[in-house]
């Protein structure tokens, strides 16, 4: 039986690519790739003489058949994404599946992972940690990896785009407070790599200063025994007490959680919860 290879590849400096997945991409047939312009060259570089072929988000489910019929013909496969491990964010899920189940062997070719490597540099926990992908852009989906990330006791990695780093970094301010404690690794393994580290309030107000650029990773520390629900619940009565005499002085409701959520370091959405909560208690008397 052929086999289906998933070599990981560098995620910046072309000599973390090992022997061993030189030796595979050089001996397979077809090599899968995210985006075969970004690995032609990397092909090149090896020596590699297998055929590229495109496989990424939006035609994975129509090669897969293709894939099979490969394999079950006795071609080698590798499958590439355009840096890192495959299937780390990347596409081949539902390939690596399909390939499992129709009796081929899967073999990973480990590697180079973004993931690791910030974990690692960040200076964090690293023995439980919880990789989260990209966040939602908006909506519920982006609320609940907050909540997640802020209630977590272990440490979370995210990946995001440097257009979007300031922004997560300001929710996820606003979620887990200003000292929680993170590290922003940028352009890994590249020459303007970069380790930003310290309390949420510290790295924003850098990269608030500093735009950056290229990927970017964000490790985030796990929740501290300040934040356990003991003590967020006190928070949370205290914040009543001060919303409660803030409102009485005739304060807006919008006015009353912004000066709420600055006096106490709660997130945006518990000061507004609680003045709400405030406001409709007042309603139904």
């Amino acid at each position: 039986m052929a086999t289906l290879y998933l070599v990981s590849t560098p995620i910046g400096n072309l000599g973390d690519l090992s022997a061993r997945a030189e030796d595979v991409l050089r001996s397979v047939d077809r090599i899968l790739a995210e985006d075969t312009r970004r690995t032609r060259p990397l092909a090149e570089r090896v020596g590699a003489e297998a055929r590229l072929v495109s496989l990424h988000q939006h035609n994975e489910r129509g090669r897969v058949a293709s894939v099979i019929e490969w394999l079950d013909s006795g071609e080698n496969v590798a499958l590439v994404s355009d840096a890192g491990t495959p299937l780390v964010s990347d596409p081949g899920e539902s390939l690596v599946k399909r390939v499992a189940a129709a009796g081929h062997d899967v073999v990973p070719i480990p590697g180079a992972s973004a993931v690791l490597a910030a974990l690692v540099g960040s200076g964090l926990p690293t023995e439980r940690f919880a990789f989260l992908g990209f966040p939602d852009k908006k909506g519920g989906g982006r609320r609940a990896l907050l909540e997640r990330v802020r209630t977590s006791d272990e440490t979370v990695v995210l990946f995001e785009s440097p257009q979007r780093t300031v922004r997560l970094l300001q929710d996820l301010m606003d979620a887990c407070g200003a000292q929680r404690e993170v590290a922003v690794a940028r352009e890994l393994t590249k020459i303007y790599e970069e380790f930003q580290r310290g309390t949420l309030m510290e790295v924003l107000a850098y990269y608030q200063e500093n735009e950056p650029r290229g990927e970017v990773t964000f490790v985030v520390a796990p929740s501290g025994d300040e934040e356990s629900e003991e003590v967020h619940a006190q928070l949370m009565d205290r914040g009543r007490e001060v919303a409660r005499d803030l409102l009485s002085e005739g304060v807006k409701p919008s006015a009353a959680a912004k000066d709420l959520a600055a006096r106490l370091d709660l997130s945006r959405n518990d000061a507004y919860r609680i003045v709400q909560s405030l406001r409709e208690d007042t309603e139904d008397v």
